[in-house]
This record gives C-alpha cells, sequence and structure tokens, in this order.
C-alpha cells in the first residue's frame, strides 16, 4: 500500500511538471493574438525634437514654435527657468491628423528646494494655447493634457502627481483643488531631481490613452511603469502637440530633452503615401519652387559653358576636383617642398663639407711643416696631436649629418614615386621617418656647436698661411642649427594644416 502510495504521488508531480514546462493550446494562442495585436509605429520627424543639434543658429526649433520664456540649445530647451513667475511653451507649427500616436517626452524638473512649483503639461489641442494661466498654456482647451503637477494647492498632500484631464473648450482648470475633480486619471510619482531624466510615454491607441512613467531612477531607458489609463477618450481628430511649464512662489527648473512622435496603425493597415499626406497647395509650392531652380542651374550651366568653350562635352564630373584628388595633391604637393628643401640642403653640406677637407688638408700639411722645423717654446707635439684630432671629428660628424641628409633624400623619393598605390599608412610612416633623422641631425649638431664652444679646451694652434675667406665652421654650425629648425618648423606647420583640411572631407 505505501509503495503505491508512493507511485502515485511520482506519478501527480509528473503531471504537474508536465503541465508547468509545456503551456496549454489556449495560452500559446492568447500569446499569439497579444503579439498579432501591437501596433506598428512609425516615427514623424516634423512632430519632433532630440539634441545635440535641437535648435539653429538664429534660436529657433525646426517644425516648432517657442514662446513666452522658452530657452532652446543645443540640447534641451529650457520651457522655464528657476524664476519666479516665469511661463513657456513651445509648440508644432503643423496640424497633427492621425488617429493614433504615441508621444515619449524626457524632461527633468530640478530644484533646490524641497517642494517646487508649478509644474509641467503636455498637451493634444485644435488649437496652439500658447500663453495662459495652465501651466503657461491657454485655459478652456479643446483636446488633452496631460500635468505634471509639482505644488500642492489643496493642502491634501497628494504632490507631486501626474494627472489626465480632458477638456472641449468648455471647463475652467480648477487651480484650487489641483484639478482632481476634473481628473480622468491620476497617479502620485515625484518626478523632481531625479538622478536621470524622467521619460513619459503617452499612447492614444483605439480611443485609449495610456500614461507609462520612467521615474528616473535607473540609466534604463526602457524602464516604464504604469501610471493611468482612459478609455473612450475622445480627442479632436486634427490638433497641435505642445509643452508648458509655469514657476509661481517657488521655482523650478523645466527642461525638455526630447519630444519623439510615433504614429500607430493597426496591424494589417496600410499607411498612407508621403505624396498624399502633403497639401495640394504645399506640394504645388514645393513643385514651383523646385522648377524655378532647375532653370537657374540650366542657365548658369549654359553661362559657363560659354565662358569655358574648351571644356564642352566633357562630364561634369571630370571637370571638378573630387575630394581624393585634393588630398593627394595636397599631400604631393607638400612632399615636392620637403624634396627641395632637403636638396638645398644636401648641396650646401656638400660644399661645407669640401671646405672642411680642405681646411683638414691644409692644416695637416702645415703642422708636419712645423714640426719638421720645430724649436722650442712651440706648442708640443700632443697639444698639435689634439688639433688634428678635432678637426678629424668635425669631419666625421659632417660625413654623418651628409649620410642622414641622403637617407631623408631618399625617403621622400621613394614616397613619391609609389604614388596612389602608397596607401595613408605608409606616408605617414614616410614623414615620421623624415622627422626622425631631422632630429639626428639636430642633436649631431647641437653635440658638434657644444664640443667646439667648450672653453676648457683651449689649445694652442700653429699659425697657418694666408688663406681665401670662406665660410668658418661657427657660421656653418649657426646656420645649420637655423635651417634645422626651420625645416622642423615647417613639417608640423604642414602636418597641422593638413589634418585641419581633412576634417572637413
Amino acid at each position: 500500500m505505501a509503495v503505491s502510495t508512493v507511485q502515485m504521488s511520482a506519478a501527480v508531480c509528473l503531471v504537474l511538471i508536465t503541465l508547468t514546462i509545456h503551456p496549454s493550446n489556449g495560452d500559446i494562442a492568447a500569446g499569439a493574438a497579444d503579439a498579432a495585436d501591437v501596433p506598428h509605429r512609425r516615427f514623424e520627424y516634423k512632430y519632433s525634437f532630440k539634441g545635440p543639434h535641437l535648435s539653429q543658429s538664429d534660436g529657433s526649433i525646426p517644425f516648432w514654435v517657442h514662446t513666452g520664456n522658452a530657452i532652446p540649445s543645443a540640447d534641451q530647451i529650457r520651457i522655464t527657468p528657476s524664476l519666479r513667475s516665469q511661463k513657456g511653451s513651445v509648440w508644432t507649427k503643423n496640424t497633427v491628423n492621425f488617429e493614433n500616436w504615441e508621444a515619449e517626452v524626457t524632461f527633468r524638473v530640478s530644484g533646490r528646494g524641497r517642494m517646487g512649483a508649478d509644474g509641467l503639461a503636455v498637451w493634444f489641442t485644435d488649437g496652439q494655447g500658447l500663453e495662459g494661466p495652465v501651466y503657461g498654456a491657454a485655459d478652456n482647451w479643446n483636446g488633452v493634457g496631460v500635468f505634471f503637477d509639482s505644488f500642492d494647492n489643496d493642502g491634501k498632500k497628494n504632490n507631486p502627481a501626474i494627472l489626465i484631464v480632458g477638456n472641449n473648450g468648455k471647463l475652467t482648470y480648477d487651480h484650487q483643488n489641483d484639478g482632481t475633480t476634473q481628473a480622468l486619471g491620476t497617479c502620485l510619482r515625484d518626478f523632481r531631481n531625479k538622478p536621470y531624466p524622467v521619460r513619459a510615454k503617452i499612447t492614444y491607441y483605439k480611443k485609449t490613452l495610456t500614461v507609462m512613467i520612467n521615474n528616473g531612477f535607473t540609466p534604463d531607458k526602457d524602464d516604464f511603469e504604469f501610471c493611468a489609463k482612459v478609455d473612450n477618450m475622445i480627442i479632436p481628430a486634427v490638433g497641435y502637440f505642445g509643452i508648458s511649464a509655469a514657476t509661481g512662489g517657488l521655482a523650478d527648473d523645466h527642461d525638455v530633452l526630447s519630444f519623439l512622435l510615433f504614429r500607430l496603425t493597426e496591424p494589417g493597415q496600410q499607411l498612407p503615401p508621403a505624396e498624399a499626406e502633403i497639401p495640394k497647395e504645399e506640394k504645388d509650392k514645393y513643385q514651383e519652387e523646385f522648377e524655378n531652380f532647375q532653370q537657374e542651374l540650366d542657365k548658369k550651366k549654359e553661362e559657363f559653358q560659354k565662358e569655358h568653350p574648351d571644356v564642352q562635352g566633357e562630364p561634369v564630373e571630370d571637370i571638378y576636383e573630387s575630394v581624393n584628388d585634393r588630398e593627394i595633391r595636397q599631400v604631393f604637393e607638400g612632399q615636392n617642398r620637403i624634396h627641395l628643401e632637403i636638396k638645398q640642403l644636401h648641396r650646401q653640406l656638400a660644399m661645407i663639407l669640401d671646405e672642411q677637407r680642405r681646411y683638414v688638408s691644409v692644416v695637416t700639411d702645415e703642422i708636419a711643416k712645423r714640426g719638421a722645423e720645430a724649436q722650442p717654446g712651440q706648442a708640443p707635439s700632443h697639444e698639435l696631436d689634439t688639433v688634428i684630432t678635432t678637426q678629424q671629428e668635425v669631419l666625421r660628424n659632417l660625413n654623418e649629418l651628409r649620410n642622414s641628409f641622403s637617407e631623408t633624400l631618399r625617403q621622400v623619393a621613394s614616397a613619391q614615386n609609389q604614388g596612389n598605390a602608397a596607401g595613408a599608412y605608409e606616408t605617414v610612416q614616410h614623414f615620421n621617418d623624415i622627422k626622425e633623422h631631422l632630429h639626428v641631425v639636430k642633436r649631431s649638431v647641437e653635440q658638434l656647436a657644444q664640443r667646439n664652444g667648450n672653453p676648457s679646451e683651449k689649445v694652442k694652434c700653429p699659425d697657418l698661411p694666408p688663406m681665401p675667406s670662406c665660410l668658418s665652421p661657427t657660421h656653418f654650425l649657426i646656420f645649420a642649427i637655423i635651417q634645422s629648425v626651420l625645416f622642423i618648423g615647417y613639417i608640423m606647420y604642414r602636418s597641422q594644416q593638413e589634418a585641419a583640411a581633412k576634417k572637413f572631407f
């Protein structure tokens, strides 16, 4: 008997697990029906705004108009600043005639006090309520308003709150009771001074208005929770969207970061073509402007061909320089200038090197001659050896400089010969190698100048026979240092110019 009871218990558990893992056909069908009932969304940019380029240079907002104390900026619209008795609003310029829609509003309400005032409102009305006593917009509106009320006027400690208030154009808003006597739906949510922007999703679909709230405690943009819902909501078929705010004795900053509008269509319903949504008068106006522009363009083409008969018959693309051609031309022009400068330095260095060799040869011959006729009181032989060693070291350094210039010249020539086959990386690498060699030249010249300018190494040299005037080592060193500094500065200037030019392509 005990065995049978255990077997029955195991069978019951197995049945329960099976039912848990495998849902019934009714549940599957219900889930499929819900997925099929999800409306399609289409973003409507003419009724939306969002940063980072929200306002234009003249302070206007594309497709929107702002009034009162509203301050548009690049990334947000400050409907009212945190000053007393301020009002502001923004409204769409064009009417909206969508049967179903969804609006996502991202905003911040921030103030220094524990309490704020008065609040912010999102509107859909048949007219633009540019200014008035209801959160900065007109009273007796025809449509619906979603109010974010910050101040507790009735003293019932039921604020901050979110209210849905409808109006047919005949009701006056009840300020004393915070609109609670006229609200169709409400929820208590604190939307002031949150670490992240607060998001409100207002959906009107199949005559049902739903408000969802993201309270701004987390950075998750899709973390919405239910606030209020109104069934059988009748609103105007054509209207304007707007956002307004106001302050009173207390003040908050009311900043709207974005307003995104989506058109909702039922599954299987076809959207009207874009041409059908444009009024005929507006379409004719745009068509006339396009034809005038086309006529002016054709006229300018004819004038250009008359002024430049040598380019007639050629494709337009071949006449003007492309972006890639311009970049390649600038690179080759820079390389040609560098090549010419390095050639000039190489020739001057070769001349100086020849003069130094003649100087060393004359000094060596004179020292040998004086050594044979050496007399007491003259420079000892070890001092003469020091002079010869110093001159040979100078000659060796000059040879190293010449080799460095030759290597740099070779690399520039190879970079130019590669042409279009060489990529941007190889060109940059060649320029880096050139800079490195120039730094080596500069260091060698500085070491040579320090060695020759050391006052501790004063050696009494023998008298030399008169020689023709030539470039002295001091003048050569000064000249070489100046040339190196100018050349390095030129390369850095060209690199900055090319980098700045490439930002615009």
